[in-house]
């Protein structure tokens, strides 16, 4: 049989940026191939052009043997190519079936795709409501979305760009159970992802990229996770240093904090209580729509309904607090979503650091400008983002190299406070170990950090306490060395009761039989 997919001599060049350099690639029929690089390694261009997004300066493209050229996602579609973004392509006015629907055959009645939606969500484990508006989703749910758009569609060629980056590890398991059904059926699979345990659980082959070249291809079950990290970053992550100290003083406190949802298809926060101490890092883990983005807002100061006294920040009040109040009492706020509420798409990196830092700003209000350049020069230098400079938009980055900014943005604040949410989400190994390395020393030097991820892994090498969110309850805090990924698996399905309830019944026993 032909090969399903063969890129030759494909190449694109933007403005300053050669993001692919003569790429050549080819996909066996029912192969799942890995694409595997640092963030701006030109894994994303590359998978655009395939799905028509983006047209190649350069090359030829064959799909089940013929010659083809694919101008549009649609003739993709007809092709049988089905694509998952990392940045998702939804309309947020549309509701969950309204946005699949776009995407189908439209002999298919709204009801009928609202039906096999669900369907769909069921089987794969993808938990979604057809008739909720995209804008009350969380990034976490829009990428089910996503996923779910694609299979429907029953592809030839399936891209899945960072598929598993707001997915439990026993949503994971059940995807790749999918993908190895869908690959044994004929399909084949274009598998983007930065974690290297997945690609050598899940792929027969690899196609390594850097700087916009393939620099090698391999079998990743034959390989390492160090080995693979040497072929895409020259080298391999350093190991994170997590020294035990004692936390200090209480910088963050919620007390008890319950706040009906805004929207309909929100979450409500139920008796919601933690702490984070100077000098400790703690994580909060869940399946992405179980109350993360209300609890959130309301540390951030965007939802301002809670008591005042519910939310503390260095001992003062802050449950009514607007933003601004609550940064001058040193939080620092990373979101979810990189473009529209981390970073301004059409403004520079420069003029981006004004949404939360102020030093470049004049006592007259006037910008220092050449300050600001200065600033953000040092962000794009220290943190190795790719970038063609301060002056640069938000928009033309990657987004791993967007995340690094941002997440470099509000380190070098040297914050009292950090809250971060998902800080690697799409970030390559070695970003990630650099963000996760800052966010360590932060630590050390006495800054408060909570972080609010679905990455399990990234969770256990951070913090040094855990809880769990789940339909807008909070469990009670967990030692890193008590949690164990079984353990931490159950309890994002609400299920920490028992656990607790046997922790208490253990310290009673021990306490009797002193």
């Amino acid at each position: 049989m032909p090969p399903r997919l063969e890129l030759t001599h494909i190449s694109k060049r933007y403005p300053g940026v050669l993001a692919n350099d003569d790429v050549s690639l080819t996909v066996q029929p029912g192969e799942i191939h890995a694409v595997l690089g640092e963030n701006g390694a030109g894994k994303s261009t590359l998978m655009k052009i395939i799905y028509g997004a983006v047209k190649p300066d350069a090359g030829t493209l064959r799909f089940d043997g013929q010659d083809v050229r694919i101008t549009n996602p649609q003739q993709a579609r007809q092709l049988g190519i089905a694509m998952v973004f990392q940045h998702f392509s939804l309309f947020e006015t549309l509701s969950v079936a309204e946005n699949v629907w776009l995407g189908l055959d439209k002999s298919l009645a709204l009801a009928e795709v609202t039906r096999r939606i669900a369907q769909t969500a069921a089987a794969y484990g993808l938990d979604i409501d057809p008739a909720r508006p995209v804008h009350t989703l969380s990034v976490g749910e829009m990428q089910r979305v996503e996923i779910i758009r694609a299979l429907l569609t029953e592809p030839r060629l399936l891209i899945l760009d960072e598929p598993t980056s707001v997915l439990t590890p026993q949503a994971v398991d059940k995807l790749f159970v999918t993908l190895r059904q869908l690959a044994a059926e004929g399909c084949s699979i274009l598998y983007i992802s930065h974690k290297l345990h997945e690609i050598r659980a899940l792929c027969s082959a690899c196609t390594v990229m850097r700087g916009g070249r393939v620099t090698g291809v391999c079998d990743p079950r034959a390989e390492s996770n160090a080995s693979l990290s040497r072929l895409m970053i020259g080298a391999e992550p350093p190991a994170l240093a997590h020294r035990q100290q004692a936390p200090g003083a209480l910088v963050l406190q919620v007390g008890r904090l319950d706040l009906k949802r805004e929207s309909p298809f929100g979450v409500d926060l139920v008796d919601v209580s933690l702490q984070v101490h100077a000098g400790e890092v703690v994580g909060i883990a869940g399946v992405s729509g179980n109350g993360q983005r209300e609890l959130l807002y309301a540390l951030s100061g965007e939802d301002r309904r809670a008591p005042a006294a519910s939310i503390s920040i260095a001992n003062q009040p802050a449950g009514r607090l607007p933003p601004s109040r609550r940064r001058a009492l040193g939080l620092h706020f990373v979101p979810e979503e990189r473009l529209g509420r981390g970073a301004v798409p059409e403004m520079s990196l420069a003029h981006n650091l004004l949404l939360t830092r102020r030093e470049a700003v004049g006592p007259l209000g006037w910008l220092r400008t050449g300050a600001l350049r200065a600033q953000a020069q040092a962000i794009i230098e220290r943190f190795r983002v790719k970038a063609a400079g301060p002056q640069a938009p938000a928009r033309s980055l990657s987004g791993g190299n967007l995340q690094k900014f941002i997440m470099g943005r509000e380190i070098d604040a040297r914050p009292r406070l950090l809250i971060v949410s998902q800080p690697t989400w799409g970030v390559d190994v070695g970003a990630a170990a650099q963000i996760r390395g800052e966010l360590l020393a932060l630590r050390d030097a006495g800054c408060a950090v909570l972080v609010v991820s679905e990455e399990l892994d990234e969770l256990f090498e951070l913090c040094d306490r855990l809880h769990v969110i789940a339909k807008g309850r909070l469990s009670p805090a967990i030692a890193r060395q008590d949690a164990t990924v079984e353990r931490i698996g159950e309890w994002m399905s609400g299920l920490w009761h028992g656990d607790v309830q046997q922790h208490l019944s253990r310290m009673e026993a021990g306490h009797v039989a002193a």
